[in-house]
């Protein structure tokens, strides 16, 4: 059981520290930056306790490939009507079902469901045959421009609901406004990322003309519009040659939503293998899908097990265990969970596993991502991957044996640079951590106890054995209140029955 409150914990932190009332009181930066409120993060929104969805059609495992009947199956019930939101589950049968192809859902309001993670009396999904995703989940999403503005604001903070833009006549609550920070030359210089290099190669760190977060409004009035969910990253003017960030209203069509992934047990063949140089067996990915939610599911020895990717957003990933015998043989790390996703909640997940990335973020991706209470068994590591993105906070979380790391990967892989900034680290349990701080931004590790290695930028061209900054450490050996950041933000934000409704 997790309770809001961490018992014998008296530390505190500046940032953010319940105040005479038991209210959270934040701290800002100068220019107005503050840890940002996470509680968005999750199915609808955060707060919202899962769905029980009818079952609408049986499936019993036939002992040959069972892929194409379940197929069928889902692909029944995705023509079903929608009520409620929902067109119903398909539902598998205790026992083993062969899958020697991909199975799809495309569809808003489908549920897939077995009998429990049990590996004697619950439902198994074998991967069989060539190499192959087992699960996607994947709408196709469009983005239509409607109209064009900009900011106003010399500096948007990071944490921020409220920007200014030059014309908000054409903005209304309940819009979908795209935000973009231009990547510029000078933006790029100050974060130090002009000069990374990879020996005979063309290294460009983030790669994209501009990093672009949607956001709901909530209001207006005059030129001020207030969102729905707060930005994760600051934008400011002076890199941007005297032009404000542009921001569009848009029309995204295209998501799916309300699909659910549960009880159910995901096994690939156990084996070595040379990561990125052979084909894999990997476990769930979902693209372009909202309201969801992936729930006692457990994966083992899938590659790349769990992946969260563009257009994924207001999520829950509840109670996910992923298990892997083999560590991978080559020098690339595979991934047991990673979101580029925005408002993502990993809630109770576990892994074991040696030599992988336990969790990361990965390319150009604004939250909030939110890892609570999980717990990682190996000597891998929680760390975000590459090229600039923002808002994560790992909240109440174990890797005992391994690391949780907010850094630069310098010229690590692709070219991966400052992989992450304004993040939170709260109260954790870990073996090592690097805590390191990009150029006008902050990272911070609040209450973790462990002890916080320094380093340089890997393979960095600056002299040699030059440690990067820090990042904020406060509290390092005691943990603080409140005991989970998160649950008493949503606390707060929606009352105690929101956090009732997830389970605590």
């Amino acid at each position: 059981m997790f309770l809001l409150s961490a018992g014998t914990a008296t530390a505190q932190s500046k940032w953010v520290q319940p105040g005479p009332d038991g209210k959270l009181v934040y701290a800002h930066s100068p220019q107005g930056d503050r840890i940002v409120d996470f509680s968005y993060a999750g199915y609808r929104g955060g707060g919202v306790a899962l769905p029980e969805v009818k079952a609408m059609k049986s499936v019993t495992p036939s002992g040959v490939d069972d892929s194409a009947v379940i197929q069928a199956a889902i692909d029944e019930v995705s023509r079903l009507p929608l009520v409620g939101g929902h067109r119903g589950a398909v539902m598998l049968a205790p026992g083993v079902f062969h899958c020697a192809k991909q199975l799809t859902i495309a569809a808003t309001g489908v549920v897939l469901r077995g009998a429990g993670t049990d590996a004697k009396t619950g439902t198994t999904i074998e991967l069989t045959g060539e190499t192959h995703l087992g699960i996607s989940v994947e709408g196709k999403m469009e983005v239509k421009k409607l109209s064009a503005t900009a900011i106003t604001d010399a500096y948007v903070p990071a944490g921020t609901m409220v920007i200014h833009v030059a014309d908000a006549a054409d903005i209304h609550a309940g819009d979908t406004l795209q935000i973009a920070k231009p990547v510029t030359p000078a933006w790029l210089k100050f974060m130090g990322m002009d000069s990374l290099e990879r020996p005979g190669k063309d290294e460009k760190w983030v790669a994209v003309s501009e990093l672009l977060v949607r956001r709901r409004v909530a209001s207006v009035s005059g030129n001020a519009v207030t969102l729905e969910v707060p930005l994760t990253d600051d934008i400011d003017a002076k890199f941007l040659g005297g032009k404000g960030a542009p921001v569009s209203r848009v029309e995204v069509s295209g998501q799916i939503a309300e699909v659910g992934i549960e009880m159910l047990r995901i096994v690939a063949p156990a084996k070595p293998l040379n990561y990125q140089l052979e084909k894999e067996f990997d476990g769930i990915r979902t693209a372009n899908t909202v309201d969801s939610w992936i729930r006692n599911v457990e994966l083992d020895d899938t590659t790349n097990s769990i992946r969260i990717e563009l257009g994924s957003e207001r999520m829950t990933l509840l109670r996910v265990d992923v298990q892997q015998k083999y560590a991978v043989t080559t020098a690339a790390k595979n991934f047991q969970f990673s979101s580029t996703g925005t408002q993502i909640l990993f809630d109770r997940c576990t892994g074991k596993g040696d030599g992988v990335f336990y969790f990361a973020t990965q390319a150009r991706q604004q939250g909030p991502v939110v890892l609570l209470h999980s717990k990682f068994v190996g000597n891998g590591h929680v760390q975000p991957h590459q090229r600039w993105s923002t808002g994560l906070l790992v909240d109440s979380c174990e890797a005992p044996g391994g690391g949780i790391d907010l850094m630069n990967r310098g010229n690590m892989g692709s070219g991966h640079g400052w992989a992450i900034g304004w993040s939170v680290l709260w109260n954790n349990v870990s073996a090592d951590y690097v805590v390191q701080q990009p150029p006008g931004t902050m990272n911070w590790s609040i209450g973790d106890r462990g002890p916080h290695s320094a380093r340089p930028q890997p393979n960095n061209g600056g002299p040699k054995g030059a440690n990067l900054p820090s990042g904020i450490v406060e509290s390092p050996g005691s943990p603080v209140e409140p005991a989970s950041l998160y649950l008493q933000q949503l606390k707060e934000r929606l009352g105690p029955g929101a956090v009732k409704a997830i389970g605590y």
